[in-house]
């Protein structure tokens, strides 16, 4: 899941035949040897080419951290959502309702 989550965000910055045996192999379950069929490679052409390409997309998210920051404004996206729907259950529903309903926008 990890690897499928990176290739989201550094998909682009792969060559075109470690995109496509990564898309393959995480994204639409493909074996070694249909995605060496496909790409007209031999499987250990594609081990290698998905073996490259992750150590590649953990490379990036280590220099950029860009899936982390993404998770942790996730999560602190949810907590403002908790924490405004305590508020409006409790005290001023109008404030509530407008941190709840730009919380939920960059969910989006």
């Amino acid at each position: 899941m990890e690897i499928s989550l990176l290739f989201d965000f550094y998909g682009q910055l792969l060559t075109e035949q470690q995109a496509q045996a990564i898309s393959l192999y995480y994204n639409n379950d493909f074996s070694l040897a249909e995605i060496a069929a496909r790409m007209g490679i031999t499987r250990q052409g594609v081990r290698d080419s998905i073996k490259h390409a992750e150590e590649k997309l953990l490379n990036y998210e280590k220099k950029l951290g860009l899936l982390s920051r993404f998770q942790e404004t996730e999560q602190s996206l949810s907590r403002i959502e908790q924490l405004a729907q305590s508020l409006k259950e409790n005290y001023d529903t109008d404030i509530a309702d407008e941190i709840i309903s730009t919380a939920k926008s960059l969910h989006e």
